[in-house]
């Protein structure tokens, strides 16, 4: 017989791991765009295109 527990912790451990390692990522691009040059950054109307007038 299967051992059912063994496979849920199994998984479970897998699964964080994984869980832990997109937080790394995501928090790994978020340091690179903070630290990245500053771009002019335009401001537009709610409803405006930037190729309506902008």
């Amino acid at each position: 017989m299967a051992d059912y527990k063994e496979c849920y912790f199994s998984l479970m451990r897998a699964t964080e791991r994984e869980i832990r390692l997109l937080i790394e990522a995501q928090k790994t691009c978020e340091e690179m765009i903070l630290n990245a040059p500053q771009e002019n950054l335009v401001l537009l109307a709610k409803g405006e295109d930037k190729e309506d007038g902008v």
